[in-house]
């Protein structure tokens, strides 16, 4: 950091020197919410209390939500069910110290080390560069931080002024967390107005096989897949499935689903995060 960024040698060990290592973090960070099985994980953040909060927060902030929805092209309720289910909507942004979940991934977690080094790197910068107190600002076990719980790279990197104030703010202000959440969605790909996923039928699973990559819609067709509701033949998708009650639900997740996994790479949080979104448009649509 002094060589390649200009810090102060004699500032940095004062700080280094307070940060603690936290065993909570490798727990947390080594047992992921999504080795629960897919019910309880989805009962976690579709549900009243998820809903409720998402409809305030879409009538508290309605009008940047419009505009967030323009500028970027994904829509209001995929930008909320993000915000939802990770902080409940600014509620639950974290609490441990920003500067021992990061120095603790950074050398105590080998398995990722390079990555959590890398935004240990990230977040002194950005903390140079926002004035923040490193001994103060709070994150996720992960080092995640603010209202949409963006890593300090995407911070830096994705994060917008969408209030205007001249100053990037999400650890406190929603306006920059709903217009960074959709500036993130469409710089990983966004594509408005498709689809992001469709129930399948699935007429013989022996016949699915191993299929990590993407398939055209007539493609599955020809394995006896085949959408619930209308999708163009010609677009591709992948096949994801869920253990429910009575055996395995089968979707199609499109193009703007694996964008959502670039958020958490996970099919189950991307799976909650449509649900949620679906589930938050019908209730305002009937508002």
């Amino acid at each position: 950091m002094v060589s390649k960024h200009q810090f102060k040698r004699g500032e940095l060990e004062h700080v280094f020197q307070r940060a603690e290592y936290r065993q909570d973090v490798i727990d947390a960070i080594s047992a992921p919410a999504t080795i629960k099985p897919w019910l309880e994980y989805r009962a976690a953040f579709i549900n009243p209390r998820r809903i409720s909060g998402g409809l305030k927060f879409w009538e508290q902030h309605a009008a940047t939500l419009r505009r967030a929805e323009k500028l970027y092209g994904v829509p209001q309720e995929i930008i909320i069910a993000v915000i939802g289910v990770e902080t409940l909507y600014g509620r639950n942004a974290g609490n441990y110290r920003t500067l021992d979940a990061l120095t603790t991934l950074a050398f105590d977690y080998p398995r990722r080390v390079d990555f959590f080094r890398s935004e240990l790197e990230q977040y002194l910068l950005l903390a140079r560069e926002q004035s923040f107190d490193l001994l103060s600002i709070r994150a996720s076990y992960a080092g995640a931080l603010g209202i949409p719980q963006f890593m300090p790279s995407s911070y830096r990197r994705l994060a917008v002024d969408f209030n205007n104030d001249g100053k990037i703010d999400l650890l406190h202000d929603p306006e920059d967390a709903i217009g960074s959440v959709a500036n993130y969605l469409s710089q990983y790909g966004w594509i408005t107005g498709e689809p992001i996923a469709v129930r399948a039928k699935v007429s013989d699973e022996s016949r699915i096989g191993y299929t990590p990559s993407a398939r055209r819609m007539d493609a599955w067709a020809l394995s006896g897949v085949v959408p619930e509701s209308k999708v163009e033949t010609g677009m591709y998708s992948y096949l994801v499935d869920f253990t429910v009650t009575n055996g395995k639900e089968y979707w199609f997740g499109f193009n703007n689903f694996a964008v959502i996994t670039t958020y958490n790479n996970s099919t189950f949080y991307a799976m909650s995060v449509f649900q949620l979104a679906e589930e938050l448009l019908a209730a305002h649509d009937k508002q």
